[in-house]
């Protein structure tokens, strides 16, 4: 049940230093402060995560009215972050490199914090295709813009090839809590990643664009066909980097 970190060189670290979230091994107590997390919910913008901490305070019935959560990450600009009781809300701003960043740090912290059976969510908002607006898509496999359930980095100069799996049961898990909810269209689909909002979703009104409407209809169409139900910036380096350490992984974006 612990998180896992793949990378043999902090052992020999005197200090982790968790410079994006204004956190550090040797400048906070990081299991006394976030040792019994069990739920960590990310999502793009930092008002909508401090909205989301203050939902779950209500929800969790604690005390007070929430309006003083504390941005734990105050003491930097990249990210925000809430604790509420075992529930962590955390930014991540826009893209895989963004992202990708947050979840390196975040994954040390809960490393270094000692948790346990951690389940992380990416909430927030995608492109829906062929489903209805405000629909959540409850993403079964996350795919890139060739549709193919991958997630390629480069290192060092050579691209480095990761898996995108997500976890079967937690996606049946949270269909079923779905059903609960009345009013909230959800579906399972695929969804797909890209590198970019405009050219790389298909989009005709970037700076640039290189293709007619009707090969960007075909585009969407073949994306359709494949399986894809919602498209955004992040879910192949979430579902690879989750997966490589241990942690109960879900994208469960609504579409506009």
């Amino acid at each position: 049940g612990l998180v896992h970190i793949k990378n043999p060189h902090l052992e020999a670290m005197d200090e982790d230093v968790l410079y994006h979230l204004d956190l550090g091994t040797k400048t906070h107590n990081l299991p006394a402060m976030f040792g019994d997390v069990k739920f960590v919910c990310v999502g793009g913008s930092p008002n909508r995560m401090r909205a989301f901490a203050q939902f779950m305070h209500k929800e969790l019935g604690l005390q007070g009215d929430g309006e003083d959560l504390a941005d734990i990450c105050a003491g930097t600009d990249r990210y925000a972050m809430y604790r509420v009781g075992p529930v962590l809300s955390i930014s991540h701003g826009m893209g895989i490199p963004s992202v990708s960043i947050m979840l390196h740090e975040l994954i040390k912290l809960l490393h270094h914090a000692r948790c346990r059976d951690v389940t992380i969510i990416r909430i927030g908002t995608s492109g829906g295709l062929g489903v209805e607006p405000g629909s959540v898509v409850i993403t079964d496999r996350a795919v890139d813009a060739c549709f193919q359930p991958r997630f390629e980095q480069v290192v060092l100069g050579d691209v480095v090839v990761r898996g995108t799996d997500l976890d079967g049961a937690l996606v049946e898990e949270l269909l079923a809590c779905s059903k609960a909810v009345p009013d909230f269209p959800t579906l399972v689909g695929h969804t797909m990643c890209t590198y970019d909002f405009y050219e790389g979703q298909g989009r005709l009104d970037g700076a640039l664009c290189s293709f007619s409407n009707e090969k960007k209809l075909e585009y969407l169409k073949r994306a359709h066909d494949a399986g894809v139900r919602n498209i955004e910036m992040e879910s192949t380096a979430f579902a690879a980097l989750c997966g490589l350490c241990g942690l109960r992984g879900e994208c469960c974006p609504s579409c506009g």
